[in-house]
């Protein structure tokens, strides 16, 4: 069951327009929410994301009492252990073209299955950036496509992610995930001022486990003692391969990262 507009709606029968500004130039906004047992981790954090998404997109807000109550009732209409609660906001069936119509946004709430990531993975780099300086750097939105070609480089090289520099040379973020490395023992990720995406889990790893924010050299993947990624359906997840370099994974600063994200996250089901 999908939630679509108001209402709780059979798959088979979840339509959206072929003319919806979402579908034709990628005008929308989405949030990824991790879902245990139908419980939704970090809700009030993820929607409070879209609407800073949706507001920087220049879409009208969206109503937050509704997203919450969508969720709600696909959650309890989709029971599963682990799933991933899609929550996609558009701006409406509009004409043909970048141009806006009037017609009301497009809300969307769908949930799907999804197994327990692996505790390590690989991933590789690309010759594409991130800009750092784009009208949508930092949000959150529909327009996937870059990611979509990054992501399938990854997986050629037998990879589950590809991490990305931006404009100025520096590390960025991965295509749906933030990135970490542990330098002459200091923890460290790029800030939002990179272009990368402001996580939700990046964010609270970051205040749990003491990481600072650094601009930090794309080649620093080649240096750094440890890596990991964070994301909703990662969690804090040890990368052991960059390319043809193989790292320690999970070393001792990532371990400790998660468990201890691990023990905070199962406390505060909304922190």
């Amino acid at each position: 069951m999908i939630w679509l507009n108001g209402a709780l709606v059979d798959e088979a029968g979840a339509e959206v327009s072929v003319f919806d500004h979402g579908l034709t130039v990628g005008d929308g906004v989405f949030e990824t929410v991790k879902a245990v047992d139908a419980r939704p981790f970090a809700l009030t954090r993820h929607l409070d994301r879209l609407t800073r998404s949706a507001i920087g997109l220049g879409l009208p807000a969206p109503d937050l009492e509704a997203v919450r109550k969508g969720c709600e009732a696909v959650l309890a209409a989709n029971p599963m252990p682990l799933g991933r609660l899609r929550i996609t906001y558009t701006g409406g069936v509009a004409p043909l073209g970048s141009d806006r119509g009037d017609a009301p946004p497009t809300l969307v709430i769908a949930l799907g299955s999804c197994p327990a990531r692996p505790e390590t993975t690989a991933v590789a780099t690309v010759p594409w950036t991130r800009n750092e300086h784009s009208a949508v750097a930092g949000l959150k939105t529909t327009s996937y496509a870059e990611n979509v070609v990054a992501l399938a480089h990854a997986h050629r090289q037998d990879a589950s992610e590809s991490l990305l520099a931006n404009t100025a040379g520096q590390l960025c973020e991965g295509t749906g995930s933030n990135v970490f490395v542990v330098l002459g023992g200091r923890l460290l990720t790029p800030p939002l001022a990179s272009g990368c995406l402001a996580g939700i889990t990046r964010a609270l790893v970051a205040d749990w486990c003491g990481a600072e924010e650094a601009d930090l050299p794309y080649s620093v993947l080649g240096e750094a003692e440890e890596v990991f990624l964070t994301s909703s359906l990662r969690d804090v997840q040890a990368v052991g391969r960059i390319d043809d370099r193989v790292l320690p994974a999970p070393g001792p600063v990532t371990a400790r990262a998660m468990a201890l994200f691990a023990a905070r996250s199962a406390d505060d089901i909304d922190p």
